[in-house]
């Protein structure tokens, strides 16, 4: 690893001598000058890892070539010495962006330690470039794949929105990308640089959501045993991602409604009003003005969230994304497993193109994934693209016995309709457990209910 390249302005000789000779033996290459404009002149032909100045310096002085590095070469730091120390000059250059400040005369080990804590500084803010260039590739609108109609409107809409701090809402299935494209509206608008805090409102009991969301003060409740920060604050400067936001209970939606109208927050169990400076973008599978109409969803929410609404199509609405999609996770996964991207005959590609994929791009990811794993040669044969959810361990005892099709056959719907209300009264309607019983996974039992119009809840007796 090469060593760093250090610049050094300073117009005393004597002590230009003894920091190159500090600095020489403490292994870094260097460049010395005598005053900020040959500083500034070096700094346009050649690249520096840090740099070391005085202030009082002829032509240019110390804080004049800070300003200039701060404007044309933010990621190098800048250690500041003078002899004309004080605490005024001090704060000057630390607002200008001077990463360290010494006072003539100084200690050698003092010099080393500013030095070293510039160069790590350096390659932290590297570092989180790269990052973040890694982030941006994998979460950025241009990275979703949008051969669909469908799909290519919905992100246009979401590059336009992008730029502003409207409310937005996603609208889509399970599965269908929501959280995709609203990282990809993150990071392509002014907030990028801030953190993206994402909250399933499903997945957390109501009981529990409300401190995950707004946080809590030390005793507030049994087990609150320290003060913690909610989403609203952690998200601050940033975005604030309600994904499944159309299942908040009507008393969270109202502390939401207040957040979002005022801007404030109050902790669970406090009494100081926090102010919060985030974006809201919202996701929902459901149809909240439908929901708003039935009285489960707050109409005034409803209208702050519905600025801005983007529609996700489902998977078999959009036919055209599926082979890519398909090519986009098999060289994924066969990256991952060190496997050979197979060929993908016509009849695998008849049979992709046919599913319906009510798990929609999830769905088709974990096919491809388990394709890949039971990959054995440089094919994608028909019988690897199998549905992931297969038998329940009940129905594998009799998973090979045939079932033969009456002489005067019969209708198909009508018997899955039976079946799923079966199974939806065997579990008492608990849907992962009627899923398991079906051999179905719980997104394609849902499409299926509603697509049958079959209730999720029993019927009042009487």
């Amino acid at each position: 690893m090469p060593s760093p390249r250090l610049l050094i302005a300073e117009d005393e000789e004597r002590l230009r001598r003894l920091l190159g000779m500090l600095m020489a033996n403490a292994g870094y290459k260097l460049t010395m000058v005598a005053d900020g404009q040959e500083a500034r002149e070096q700094l346009d032909a050649h690249d520096f890892d840090l740099i070391i100045t005085d202030i009082k310096m002829p032509r240019m002085d110390g804080m004049q070539l800070l300003a200039y590095v701060r404007e044309h070469k933010p990621d190098i730091p800048v250690v500041v010495i003078t002899a004309y120390g004080s605490i005024e000059s001090a704060v000057e250059a630390m607002q200008a962006g001077a990463s360290d400040y010494l006072t003539k005369p100084f200690e050698e080990e003092k010099l080393k330690l500013a030095v070293e804590r510039g160069l790590r500084i350096r390659k932290i803010l590297a570092e989180n470039r790269q990052l973040r260039r890694e982030v941006d590739s994998r979460w950025g609108l241009d990275q979703i794949i949008a051969h669909s109609p469908a799909m290519r409107e919905a992100i246009a809409m979401a590059r336009q929105v992008a730029q502003s701090n409207a409310n937005v809402i996603v609208y889509g299935e399970s599965g269908t990308g929501k959280e995709l494209i609203t990282r990809g509206i993150h990071n392509a608008g002014p907030r990028a640089s801030g953190p993206f805090v994402a909250i399933n409102c499903a997945a957390i009991p109501d009981n529990l959501l409300e401190s995950e969301l707004f946080g809590h003060e030390k005793g507030s409740f049994t087990g609150a045993i320290e003060r913690k920060p909610g989403k609203f604050e952690l998200a601050a400067g940033g975005t604030l991602f309600l994904d499944e936001i159309g299942d908040l209970s009507l008393h969270v939606q109202a502390k939401v409604l207040r957040a979002i109208e005022n801007r404030e927050i109050q902790r669970v169990g406090g009494t100081e009003v926090l102010e919060v400076d985030v974006r809201f973008i919202a996701a929902t599978n459901k149809d909240l003005q439908a929901e708003a109409a039935a009285g489960r969803f707050r109409e005034d929410l409803f209208f702050r969230l519905n600025v801005f609404p983007i529609y996700l199509a489902p998977l078999r609405n959009r036919r055209e994304d599926i082979l890519p999609l398909v090519n986009l996770f098999l060289n994924r996964f066969c990256a991952q497993m060190g496997k050979r991207v197979p060929r993908i005959p016509p009849e695998t590609r008849d049979r992709l193109l046919a599913d319906p994929w009510e798990g929609n791009v999830r769905e088709l990811q974990n096919t491809i994934e388990r394709a890949v794993i039971l990959l054995q040669g440089d094919v994608l044969a028909p019988e690897l693209i199998r549905k992931i959810s297969g038998p329940s361990l009940r129905g594998a005892e009799t998973a090979s016995t045939r079932f033969e099709l009456p002489p005067e056959g019969f209708s198909l719907e009508e018997h899955e309709q039976e079946l799923i209300r079966q199974a939806l009264q065997r579990s008492r309607f608990k849907k992962a457990a009627a899923a398991r019983l079906l051999g179905l996974s719980r997104a394609t039992l849902r499409y299926r209910m509603e697509k049958y119009g079959i209730p999720d809840k029993p019927a009042p007796p009487g």
